[in-house]
């Protein structure tokens, strides 16, 4: 092709080179420099020369042009990451590539060509693009960055592409994902991301990976936080991508997490049209389900970290601004009524029977937004048509007044006491109503349309969840006025007295009524008194409702029960009764839970006991078994003589119980013997403590059920924690269970074992003494399981564990506080006892090459203190010594790992083992055992080298040359020397 003139040339390079040297140091003149170098393009496109083949002219000038943008290019890419120069060469690339496009795409539309014809922008991005493909497979990991650099800054201008060129940069940045260097897979993906709006599902062969699901893997399970974070900020946010985006909300990496609620969900929350599309940056906060929602707020605002918290706390912020609708505003609304609006709108983002979830919301805001909680205002008005939104944020605004002590801001949110009793019973009296016509017309309405059904349904949970709030709020009211106390005791004691009245508000009338009591003694009184009444009143089915004055107006008869002594109850009958008991088990329960005094100072409690608790103990029906022995391991808890006597009858209804039931007698028995351990647990309980804790193991081996298994794991770490079991059988039990892969799915398990073995062992020098005797049989028991390992399970590797138990053991991380435990001293030879130990181990004739090479690569992880007895290390040199003399480790790893713990152990100990000889050893009585034991071990021969087979006669030797092997070691050098020597010694051997 012959050269372009002269002047073109020399006016392209001299232009050039100003203008990449003027990019390169500051970002404010690339817009000027862009409109220059268009200039310069379009000159350079107007120089053609004519084919030879006559099928048009060539485009000489924009060759020329292209090929030395791309010499420029090719110089940025030698530049190392972090060097501003090159970053703004690629912002300027990129802000050329979108100039140049726009410039293009208003000329063809001036001119009225085809778009799919060829034009100045489609051929110098072809030509960029492939000269930057060619250096992603660099072996420098700089030119792989730029390159991948350039491209990501070009991309989001790209009009339309060549398919052929799509495909390339398509399956170059898709390789870049697995590029060895983070920083390029990070810039690999945030490029790659640009892409995805462009791939149809037609692009995508059978067996091929997506864009989409190259990145949510680089998203879940790359290793790299960075590379993460890029996958995050930079995938589009769409109805398909939400679920992967928010699993980023549990990331390891703090910042991840961050920018989850930040850059991701934050930026995506403003309003616009079209609620329903795809994206969500024109979508209201109501595009994420309410499972999403409810994520983000859990696992937001309950993160550990605060910057975390903080965004998470900033994103609710936005939605309670996004929340708020001009349209709904009603004219003359005051501003207090706007916000409430707008707080009540907010509420419907969240499913309010989780009431946690939107609780912890709401609080945020009143946290955050300092100004809405300030504004909020509860007058009459507000009071009167009661939804569940309205009660839930009323009761919330009184927790945070409460949590706040804000007592002014309090008093005048509230209404009195007499109103809010009126209030509540108003509530109360509807929804028993509604109660009263189901069960009335239950028969009549099975032919019921569905509709109706949930239309009810949703109408009594709506009026159950308002009434639980304003009880909610009535434990928080004054009861100074004598009056208004009354007429709340009353209402309260006559709703749990109603048969039908939902277990739910059974435990706030408690609460409730704990507050109005002037003592546990009084609190207990009046529910038993009310438990009497229930079994001893006859059922009526008349409506009950209760009047102004508190009582039941309908349906209160007093009179006695039924006597059934020889009288046999139909089955109607029988079930009503049991019902009832349900009932009355289940107030019982409610009032011992709020009980913290003892059985003996309640008297009153001692007829439950007999009438109504032993009975249900000793019933066939389950479920009121079950009632029964809750309500007896809670009377257990404030009866120390009860407890002894009833632990038993727990025990033995564990072993055939349905699961559920067995949790509920596994909880109520670790309780127990948490509250009265000296009873069961302590040392003068003999052999009681050892057979308690081996029936509890023997339930966790015979149990597979995973709530079981985390349920005794729990109740385990607690006594052993606390000290109360000092078993070692229970802590190797509880460890194996741990690092098992059959647990592997045991979240629970895991989490709690996770936290308990470091805090066990750091808590003191005797749990870390514990652990040392159980180091050796716990290593036999992990290799073992993990070479048993079947196919789809996973588990860490023995010398992952190993060293994490070592790491338990160190001494120097034991919390030692000795105001707090007098006596007790902070052992710091644990980890030299456990160096002797592990030495010993190595002369095991069945020790495994493996597991040999394992325990002597964590004695460099032992923690050597400055002073040690005499005795211990001379006892570890001796033992050193005679492993590496009778038994010396086969593996040169191993080998060498213990003889540098034994050249440590020399130059620390030095003083002490100056004089150190194994003749002098023997005189020393307390060694010895030790030599008994080291006079009984046969030393082992060293095995001779095996003889490599004569080459076969006939048969032709292949040699493979240095120059043929990348990385092969010149000739003459020492590498080389040495495998001459091995070579020639065998060859004198083969003739031999």
């Amino acid at each position: 092709m012959p050269a372009p003139a002269t002047s073109l040339r020399d006016t392209v390079e001299t232009t050039l080179s100003k203008t990449f040297d003027q990019a390169q140091s500051s970002i404010a003149n690339h817009q000027k420099n862009c409109v220059a170098l268009y200039k310069l393009h379009l000159t350079a496109s107007e120089l053609r020369q004519s084919s030879s083949s006559g099928d048009g002219k060539r485009f000489v000038g924009e060759r020329f042009f292209e090929e030395t943008v791309c010499d420029m290019m090719s110089r940025v890419l030698l530049v190392k990451k972090g060097q501003a120069v090159a970053d703004r060469i690629a912002k300027f690339l990129g802000a050329y590539i979108k100039v140049l496009v726009e410039k293009t795409e208003e000329e063809v539309r001036k001119e009225g060509r085809d778009e799919e014809e060829d034009t100045i922008a489609d051929r110098f991005m072809a030509r960029v693009f492939r000269h930057l493909l060619q250096a992603f497979v660099a072996k420098d990991k700089t030119i792989r960055y730029r390159a991948v650099q350039i491209v990501g800054e070009m991309l989001p201008h790209v009009g339309l592409m060549d398919e052929g060129l799509y495909q390339e940069m398509r399956g170059a940045l898709l390789g870049r994902l697995h590029d060895k260097e983070p920083q390029i897979r990070a810039i690999s993906a945030a490029s790659l991301a640009k892409l995805l709006p462009t791939e149809e599902p037609d692009d995508v062969t059978e067996g091929e990976t997506s864009i989409l699901g190259a990145l949510v893997d680089v998203l879940e399970y790359d290793t790299s936080p960075e590379v993460r974070r890029a996958a995050l900020v930079n995938i589009h946010v769409t109805v398909d991508t939400i679920p992967h985006l928010l699993t980023r909300t549990r990331d390891l990496d703090s910042n991840v997490r961050k920018h989850t609620y930040s850059t991701v969900l934050e930026r995506n929350c403003s309003i616009g049209e079209g609620e329903d599309s795809k994206s969500v940056g024109h979508a209201h906060p109501r595009f994420l389900s309410i499972e999403h929602r409810e994520m983000v707020i859990k696992h937001g605002l309950g993160d550990r970290e605060p910057s975390v918290r903080a965004a998470a706390a900033s994103l609710v912020g936005i939605w309670v601004d996004v929340m708020r609708n001009p349209n709904q505003i009603v004219k003359n609304e005051t501003p207090a009524q706007e916000l409430e609006q707008t707080m009540l709108s907010f509420l419907t983002l969240f499913d309010l029977q989780e009431v946690t979830i939107p609780e912890e919301a709401l609080m945020s805001v009143f946290k955050t937004r300092a100004e809405i909680f300030d504004n909020l205002e509860f007058g009459d008005a507000f009071w009167e048509n009661l939804t569940p939104e309205k009660a839930f944020l009323a009761r919330v605004f009184v927790d945070q007044c409460v949590a706040a002590k804000d007592d002014a801001r309090l008093e005048t949110a509230l209404p009195v006491v007499t109103a809010m009793a009126f209030r509540i019973q108003e509530r109360y009296n509807g929804l028993m109503v509604l109660v009263q016509d189901e069960l009335d017309e239950g028969q009549i309405r099975l032919e019921e349309r569905e509709e109706d059904r949930i239309r009810r349904e949703e109408e009594r949970m709506s009026k159950e969840f308002i009434l639980t709030e304003l009880l909610k709020l009535a434990v928080n009211l004054d009861y100074a006025d004598e009056i208004g106390r009354r007429k709340m005791f009353q209402l309260v004691r006559a709703m749990i007295a109603h048969q039908a009245l939902p277990e739910g508000l059974a435990s706030r009338c408690l609460d409730v009524l704990r507050k109005l009591s002037d003592s546990e003694r009084d609190l207990i009184m009046v529910v038993v008194e009310v438990i009497h009444e229930l079994r001893d009143t006859e059922e009526s089915d008349d409506e009950v409702v209760v009047s102004n004055d508190g009582n039941q107006s309908v349906g209160d008869s007093s009179g006695p029960r039924k006597k059934r002594s020889g009288i046999a109850m139909s089955a109607e009958e029988q079930s009503r009764r049991d019902a009832m008991d349900m009932r009355c088990l289940s107030l019982c329960i409610g009032m011992l839970e709020r009980v913290n005094g003892t059985f003996e100072e309640n008297s009153t409690l001692e007829g439950v006991l007999s009438e109504l608790i032993v009975p249900a103990v000793r019933n066939k029906e389950q479920y009121l078994r079950e009632k029964g022995l809750i309500c007896l391991g809670l009377c257990c808890l404030i009866a120390r003589k009860m407890a002894a006597r009833s632990l038993q009858l727990f025990l033995n209804q564990i072993a055939g119980a349905p699961t559920q039931f067995k949790l509920r007698l596994l909880q109520v028995v670790f309780d127990v013997l948490m509250v009265h351990e000296s009873d069961f647990l302590s040392a003068g309980s003999g052999d009681n403590s050892d057979k308690i804790v081996e029936y509890l193991l023997s339930v966790l081996k015979a149990d597979e059920s995973a709530e079981i298994h985390a349920c005794v794991c729990i109740g385990l770490a607690k006594l052993l924690l606390s000290g109360m079991v000092t078993n070692t059988n229970a802590l190797e039990t509880i460890f194996l269970l741990y690092v098992t892969p059959e647990t592997s799915d045991n979240l629970e398990l895991r989490q709690c074992l996770s936290y308990f073995f470091p805090v066990y062992c750091y808590s003191n020098s005797e749990n870390q003494r514990k652990m040392k005797e159980l180091f050796l049989p716990l290593f036999a028991q992990i290799t073992e399981m993990y070479s048993e390992l079947e196919e789809g399970q996973t588990m860490v590797n023995p010398l992952q564990l190993a060293s994490m138990l070592v790491d338990w053991m160190d001494p120097e991380k034991t919390v030692y506080v000795p105001s707090e435990v007098p006596g007790r001293k902070k052992d710091d030879n644990v980890h030299v006892d456990l160096a002797a130990d592990v030495v010993k181990a190595l002369f095991d004739d069945n020790l495994t090459r493996e597991n040999n090479k394992i325990l002597c690569q964590i004695l460099s992880k032992l923690h050597l203190p400055e002073v040690v007895d005499e005795n211990k290390i001379k006892t570890l040199k001796l033992l050193i010594y005679n492993v590496q003399s009778r038994r010396p480790p086969r593996e040169a790893a191993a080998k060498n790992a213990l003889a540098k713990f034994d050249a440590t152990i020399s130059n620390k100990y030095s003083a002490q083992l100056e004089s150190f000889s194994e003749e002098d050893c023997r005189k020393l009585e307390y060694l010895k055992d030790l030599f008994e034991f080291l006079d009984d071990i046969i030393p082992e021969e060293e095995p001779e080298p095996e003889i490599p087979p004569p080459a076969t006669k006939g048969k032709k030797r292949y040699v493979i040359r240095s120059s043929n092997i990348e990385g092969m070691p010149e000739k003459g050098s020492k590498a080389i020397d040495e495998r001459r020597h091995d070579y020639n010694g065998w060859k004198r051997g083969r003739d031999r």
